[in-house]
């Protein structure tokens, strides 16, 4: 098996050394990728790499890098069935998935070159006479980009894409769980002709993440930080940024609650449900987690999400017979199981669900309480909590009860009173009578409290990944007290 290399400078190149590391099948084991595993040395090679190609891209005029960012699009777009290969072999994704990783990455290029003119700025009224004074956006500089593995292509796409249009230039460090996922990516922006070093990308062994992440946080040149992942792991980038006042953007975990109101469509909310708790078996920053519903109507609901439920079965994604595919390995699916063993013995209710290994079919637990791990702990697996509330200001307030806070829907046929229950829940991203999962590119994506801060998409993606400046230009008939 080739070994996939580094990207430095305009050039696929080895790791320092020679060394590699395997990404193993999660379901039949095989090793479906070997990947150069960079060293500190490489890191530090690909932001210097970055730095030097700063001047150029930089400069570029708009019209071009809308056509280089387009032209990343096609390309993208003509790896697709060797994509969903690689989302199939290194993460157990399901065709869908991985084909809907490739429809709205390629939507997220097509928005980010639409973004090249909207680096601006405007004139102030000054009090100074003769003077005129500028509010000016600027790329920043050198962005160092972190992408996980869960839907490997949308968000790597998304951490380069806008740093891009804005004139930045991009290290991004790949995945170790999808190597040749993120690979692909950025195979098709080196085909789109950005000049060299405008784009780098390295991928690491995992024992090497911890020094890798730091070096490239470190160095200089890097000015700009954005990280897609878990809490865990988000509060230590977190941490890092701080200590070298890098300011960072970051997406993290979530724990999104689906409200289902006395005056729901239960079946729309059923069919939402199902969508949003076990898309990729649940294994989604946006995935409906807790699902809360008034008392009025609860055992309708949970009913009809049972039926629901029992029709979510996993299976081998190669053999595309199943709606779900594998969890990403399997310490991830023995922690779901962890947390619906913990549930039962406490009186929660499995009302469907079940299976062995990394093929876990849908599971979803009834009259799950505070007392429960599942109740708070960020699952990220095809587990659903129904939670009961006595009314509606019960149910905002456990929609409240969490760390989290980046997506969250709420279901009712009153849309005024919904919307209104809407604006009293803690989340950045909040859909009424619609699933908690839903993406588009143009769109303000982060979230609050522990889920993360800053925000993806459109124009507020250019507001992280720019300087804003003060410029004045004055007339030269100046007056000074002293």
């Amino acid at each position: 098996m080739d070994t996939l290399d580094l990207y430095i400078g305009g050039a696929f190149t080895p790791a320092t050394g020679g060394g590699s590391f395997e990404r193993a099948n999660p379901v039949t084991g095989a090793t479906a990728t070997q990947a150069a595993a960079a060293t500190q040395e490489d890191a530090a090679r690909a932001v210097e790499a970055a730095a030097a190609a700063f001047p150029e891209w930089s400069a570029t005029p708009p019209a071009q890098r809308r056509r280089t960012l387009l032209a990343a699009a096609e390309a993208l777009a003509a790896k697709s069935d060797a994509i969903v290969a690689a989302m199939k072999a290194e993460t157990g994704a399901t065709e869908a998935w991985a084909r809907f990783n490739c429809m709205l990455a390629g939507e997220m290029l097509i928005e980010a070159a639409g973004l090249v003119t909207q680096v601006k700025g405007e004139i102030i009224p000054s009090n100074r006479p003769g003077t005129t004074a500028y509010a000016l956006r600027q790329p920043a500089g050198v962005v160092l980009a972190m992408a996980p593995w869960n839907a490997p292509v949308i968000l790597g796409v998304r951490a380069i894409a806008t740093p891009l249009a804005c004139g930045n230039t991009v290290v991004m460090k790949t995945s170790e769980l999808c190597p040749r996922t993120h690979a692909l990516i950025i195979e098709a922006v080196a085909e789109a002709g950005f000049p060299a070093g405008a784009v780098n990308a390295i991928s690491n062994a995992p024992e090497d993440a911890p020094g890798i992440v730091e070096t490239l946080i470190v160095h200089p040149a890097v000015r700009r930080v954005n990280f897609t992942g878990s809490t865990r792991v988000g509060r230590i980038i977190a941490e890092s940024c701080g200590r070298h006042l890098k300011p960072a953007l970051l997406e993290r975990g979530g724990k999104a609650p689906m409200i289902v109101l006395d005056d729901a469509d239960l079946d729309a909310a059923v069919a939402a449900a199902g969508f949003g708790a076990y898309m990729n078996q649940g294994q989604i920053c946006m995935s409906t987690e807790r699902i809360i519903v008034v008392d009025a109507v609860a055992d309708a609901f949970v009913e009809k999400l049972a039926a629901k439920v029992e029709s979510l079965t996993a299976g081998d994604p190669e053999e595309a017979a199943h709606p779900l595919g594998a969890m990403i390995d399997a310490a991830a699916a023995e922690r779901v199981r962890g947390l619906i063993e913990d549930a039962t013995q406490k009186g929660a209710r499995l009302i469907a669900g079940g299976g062995e290994g990394v093929l876990m079919n849908a599971s979803a637990l009834d009259r799950v309480t505070p007392q429960m791990r599942l109740y708070s702990e960020e699952s990220f697996g095809p587990v659903a909590a129904v939670i009961r509330a006595a009314d509606t200001d019960e149910a905002v307030r456990i929609a409240n009860d969490s760390e989290f806070g980046l997506a969250a829907a709420v279901f009712g046929r009153d849309t005024a009173r919904a919307m209104a229950v809407a604006r009293r829940v803690e989340s950045g991203i909040c859909h009424v009578n619609g699933p908690t999962v839903h993406d588009e590119a143009q769109m303000p994506f982060g979230g609050v409290k522990q889920s993360g801060h800053g925000r993806f998409g459109g124009i507020w993606g250019v507001q992280e990944f720019t300087e804003l400046r003060w410029i004045t230009l004055q007339d030269g008939d100046l007056h000074f007290p002293i």
